[in-house]
């Protein structure tokens, strides 16, 4: 059988992109398995809008929640006071700066914590990620701009990136 493969020449060795493929992969089913996982983003899969926390964007949640029939996969943070939502790929390009919100896409990466941690202590799946849906940017930014959840998250990215800002 050995040769038979061996014969098929390059048709036989896998696809250049699959080693990009399964470290997106494994990521991820560390989460599904108990396990916090780091991920890329721009991997095709999301970026991450990252805003205050607390009773502010609670309401955001909410009315996202009625927009979509459930909101999409968002990452509360008790201790850095911030949410994370998970919003489709390429959204860091059509992002326009904005007040009470920052997005992240390649070549950063977040952590995503166990999709069994639903509850502090430490980040949890405030909304759980769900294979059907990503929470839509252009909403998103309507319920920040009227909302403005707090803590801002601007500063404390720029420094945790080493980003000098104006």
């Amino acid at each position: 059988m050995r040769q038979l493969v061996y014969s098929a020449g390059p048709a036989y060795r896998p696809a250049e992109d699959m080693q990009d493929l399964a470290a997106v992969i494994r990521p991820l089913l560390h989460v599904k398995t108990g396990k916090d996982a780091r991920v890329r983003l721009g991997s095709g899969l999301f970026d991450v809008v990252i805003t205050g926390g607390g009773t502010h964007t609670q309401s955001a949640v909410a009315e996202m929640d009625e927009i979509q029939s459930g909101c999409g996969p968002v990452i509360e943070d008790p201790d850095s006071g911030w949410q994370y939502w998970l919003v489709p790929p390429g959204s860091r390009s059509k992002w326009e700066p904005h007040e009470y919100g920052v997005c992240l896409g390649a070549p950063h990466t977040v952590t995503l914590p166990s999709l069994n941690r639903t509850a502090p202590p430490g980040p949890y799946w405030l909304r759980p990620s769900a294979s059907d849906r990503l929470v839509p940017l252009h909403p998103l930014r309507r319920l920040l701009t009227e909302l403005r959840p707090q803590p801002t998250p601007h500063a404390s990215l720029a420094a945790a990136l080493s980003i000098t800002t104006p």
